[in-house]
């Protein structure tokens, strides 16, 4: 057996996250109680910040080397580079550097440092969006008496450090067992972190349950496509399937499988129709923090991930598999349309918008043109910053019982009616993400939904583009309909604002003021994204 030759540097945002990830759970298991929470926050955003960092220096260093696969059987680190250089795909699983998956990847850690904030964030009478001990029974005399200790979940950080790291791997796998391996790394902390809201623990776990059941699902489709592929090209690397195209012959029926049963995995964790029946579920039961990060971090890696593997992979098979992207992405806009109109919980809502809009970047992922690339990665981030900008103002948004005590979030449309008067920022910062969602101008989902839709006929489907407006303006009532009652209704008596520590005011304040800067001066980042534009390797 010879030895890999790995390219260190080259998976240093990745080795941060997770090697800060595998610090946190020994300080879990270390340091006492008191400190924990401190040092988990600390360490948390150092490990996102410094990997955020780590992929700006990446990046510019592929500008100037060239994209590399990480890591090569056999040989030295310089033949790393020379291997990559000629298109060899290495014997081994790897990851490859290039300028998309450093895009991608600086996307996902600018949404989950701010998504972190919201994570972090409590009350001033320090109750947090967690469950004070996950492993109590809920309504159980243990709960009651973890809760009245002032316990508190801080194994939730190094759980969100692991997800993060496999969103990270998402983006840059090389091959289909890498990538099976990072959809584990980044499903398997969100169903555990799905099951620890504070309130309604019922519900939450009832929600990691069906998430859970969904991911299964995923991998199981997931790896019987991959099984096909293997057995059509003998390699499970993208560059040797890629080739294999040439050289085989007779067994395009395991290619068109194959690719298939790949992408169907890819579009369970998107939250495309009809592949998307319990994200609502997740969605709503899930600890409103983490349904942010969910929403913004799962979406930004997969897409990533399924742009690479089309765009190398499945052009072999493009006009074969053509209708069932056109059938995915029509069926999946008229889901989220119709379901988001119909919805009278704002976290139910926010789900089925969700589902709408990865329909709308299906259209971008679909059209299989250079640009589609750029315009997908601009959509996402714009998505992003306004999924954990709008997840964070639910989260501070409680519900009174009788009038008088705190009993948990406001998710009841009906109780966010005159919260425009009770707290212009939050009310304010919600229309801007709202406005965002349905494309209005001077805001980064117009520009977004211009690129993505632009992409889109240039790749022609000008008919998706038209039903995609469509859609889009129907999905506008469901958000003018939640900004009306905030500013144009008389306040709920039983709903009000939640003074916290901070942290969440924060990342609201930056996701709205990108929203707005996404619209308004979208050129410097138009540039910094065309880096993406196309797959080098």
């Amino acid at each position: 057996m010879t030895t890999p030759a790995i390219a260190w540097a080259a998976l240093t945002p990745l080795l941060v996250v997770l090697g800060s990830a595998v610090v946190g759970v020994l300080f879990e298991a270390f340091l006492p109680r008191s400190a924990r929470r401190g040092v988990q926050i600390v360490l948390s955003f150092a490990a996102v910040a410094g990997a955020l960092g780590a992929v700006v220096w990446r990046l510019v260093h592929v500008r100037g080397a060239g994209p590399r696969f990480v890591a090569v059987a056999g040989g030295s680190s310089s033949e790393v580079s020379k291997a990559a250089g000629k298109g060899t795909p290495p014997l081994i699983g790897t990851f490859v550097e290039d300028a998309p998956a450093l895009v991608f990847q600086t996307v996902i850690l600018v949404c989950a440092l701010v998504a972190l904030f919201v994570i972090a964030d409590r009350t001033v009478s320090r109750e947090g969006s967690f469950a004070a001990s996950a492993a109590t029974q809920p309504g159980s005399l243990e709960e009651r008496e973890a809760t009245a200790a002032g316990l508190e979940q801080t194994e939730v950080f190094p759980l969100a450090l692991f997800a993060v790291g496999g969103m990270l791997a998402f983006t840059s796998a090389g091959d289909l067992l890498t990538l099976f391996i990072a959809l584990e790394v980044l499903s398997l902390p969100l169903y555990v972190l799905c099951a620890t809201a504070r309130r309604r623990r019922a519900l939450s776990q009832e929600a990691a349950m069906k998430y859970f059941l969904l991911g299964a699902f995923s991998s199981a489709f997931f790896l019987m496509g991959v099984a096909l592929l293997y057995g059509y090209a003998g390699s499970l690397n993208y560059v040797a399937i890629a080739t294999a195209l040439i050289n085989v012959t007779g067994m395009d029926y395991l290619l068109v499988a194959g690719v298939v049963l790949v992408l169907v995995g890819l579009l369970f964790k998107v939250g495309a129709a009809p592949f998307h029946s319990w994200t609502p579920d997740a969605y709503q039961g899930a600890p409103t923090p983490i349904t942010g990060f969910m929403a913004a971090g799962t979406k930004i890696a997969a897409f990533a991930a399924m742009l690479r593997f089309l765009y190398i992979v499945g052009r072999g098979v493009e006009w074969e598999i053509t209708p069932a992207l056109w059938t995915i992405v029509i069926v999946t806009m008229l889901v989220g349309t119709v379901g988001g109109i119909v919805q009278s919980d704002v976290k139910r809502m926010l789900a089925y918008s969700s589902i709408a809009h990865a329909g709308f970047v299906l259209i971008g992922v679909s059209a299989f043109h250079s640009a589609a690339i750029e315009a997908v990665a601009f959509y996402l981030l714009a998505y992003g910053l306004a999924s954990v900008g709008a997840f964070g103002v639910v989260a501070l948004v409680r519900e009174r019982a009788g009038g008088a005590g705190i009993v948990g979030e406001a998710t009841a449309l009906d109780r966010w009616r005159g919260l425009g008067r009770k707290d212009p920022f939050l009310a304010g910062a919600m229309a801007i993400f709202l406005l965002s969602f349905a494309g209005i101008p001077l805001t980064g989902g117009f520009i977004g939904k211009f690129q993505v839709f632009a992409a889109g006929v240039e790749g022609g489907l000008a008919v998706l583009v038209v039903l995609a407006v469509l859609a889009s303006a129907a999905t506008a009532f469901f958000y003018f309909r939640l900004i009306l009652m905030m500013f144009f209704q008389e306040p709920d008596d039983y709903a009000v604002p939640v003074a916290s520590e901070g942290y969440s005011a924060v990342a609201i304040g930056v996701c709205a003021v990108g929203t707005l800067l996404l619209g308004i001066v979208p050129g410097p980042l138009m540039n910094f994204l065309g880096e993406a534009k196309a797959f080098m390797l």
